[in-house]
């Protein structure tokens, strides 16, 4: 069998620590999942506004004595302000200021990103460089294509101040079972109605003639441009290349794996991997 060389994502992000003795219960209380019981030593998760729109895709590390926050799509300053307003004064908790974190997780085309289990670097650690340097690491043209099939959100894109993480395709980064936090309301129900408006979907051209000028985002059910089924939030063009990703409209999502761009012409959609929905 020919020897495949693995793949890895490296990339530094935004991290902050949370120490004293009410550290799980109070990020426990701010996102989406269980840290209070959680067994895994590195959790994904998401804070959400009051109404369940998604605002920061999130990474918890727990450690002996504090956990660490590592901001994967979001505004780190934005989160730590929050975060610090809505710390009691009888809360044992302690933030400390950010600072950054260096992240690898292998990856492939076929397994959703939230398969392997990612390991950590200070950006201090000797150790890293040698680490670093043994890998085939996604350079950033490939590294941004995989983030598409995956179906990762981007801040001001997907996660855009509309959207909630059960449209994004983030279901398994939600306790349903556990106790109250932000927007937990709002996913409760969504989850028992089953009222997802729409899903976030992967689109790609095959048009060479491209109307570059038409600013117009929405796609079409055909040609004619006689219904909108949805919206493009996200564009990535490499070589011939044209992906990125798309919020479609539930109720057409039955209609056929072909839909219309004005810009990009005729495109195919379909479900990433990673998505996983109500």
């Amino acid at each position: 069998m020919q020897n495949i060389e693995k793949k890895f994502w490296l990339e530094k992000f935004d991290c902050f620590s949370i120490t004293g003795k009410d550290a799980r219960k109070f990020v426990n209380g701010i996102t989406t999942g269980n840290i209070l019981n959680s067994e895994n030593e590195v959790i994904k998760t998401c804070w959400l506004t009051p109404k369940g729109v998604m605002r920061a895709l999130i990474e918890i590390i727990f450690l002996e004595s504090n956990l660490e926050v590592i901001i994967l799509v979001g505004n780190t300053h934005e989160i730590i302000d929050y975060f610090n307003q809505i710390i009691f004064p009888a809360d044992d908790v302690i933030m400390s200021k950010p600072f950054l974190i260096n992240r690898i997780q292998e990856i492939d085309e076929s397994t959703s990103w939230r398969t392997y289990r990612p390991i950590f670097f200070k950006t201090e650690d000797k150790e890293f460089e040698i680490y670093k340097n043994k890998l085939n690491l996604l350079n950033p043209n490939d590294l941004k294509l995989w983030k598409i099939n995956q179906a990762i959100p981007s801040l001001e894109r997907e996660i855009n101040g509309k959207n909630n993480p059960l449209e994004l395709g983030l279901k398994d980064l939600i306790d349903f079972n556990k106790g109250c936090y932000l927007g937990q309301e709002t996913m409760s129900k969504i989850k028992n109605v089953s009222s997802l408006k729409q899903e976030i979907r992967i689109w790609k051209s095959f048009e060479s003639n491209l109307n570059l000028d038409v600013e117009d985002k929405n796609l079409y059910i055909n040609s004619a441009k006689d219904i909108s089924v949805g919206k493009i939030t996200s564009i990535f063009k490499l070589d011939s290349q044209i992906k990125g990703l798309a919020m479609i409209k539930r109720k057409y999502l039955e209609e056929g794996s072909y839909f219309f761009s004005e810009i990009f012409g005729k495109v195919i959609i379909n479900k990433s991997i990673g998505s996983i929905f109500i």
